[in-house]
């Protein structure tokens, strides 16, 4: 890691606190190897997997709910 790219602690604690007040984390669970591949799907598209993960969820729900 490069000088330029160190956090310190209390930037770190800064993040921590923003995501925490808004943000909702839920842990997922896939077969060993399709973590492997959704990151390769994201990446084509690119986008992070976290991006792909919420855009499939949201699409899933407007199609689902008719939206």
């Amino acid at each position: 890691m490069s000088e330029e790219s160190k956090v310190s602690k209390a930037q770190q604690r800064a993040v921590n606190k923003y995501v925490k007040a808004n943000y909702d984390r839920v842990n997922v669970t896939f077969p060993k190897g399709r973590k492997e591949e959704l990151k390769a799907h994201a990446q084509a598209r690119g986008e992070s997997v976290n991006a792909f993960i919420n855009r499939a969820i949201t699409e899933t729900l407007e199609r689902d709910n008719g939206r």
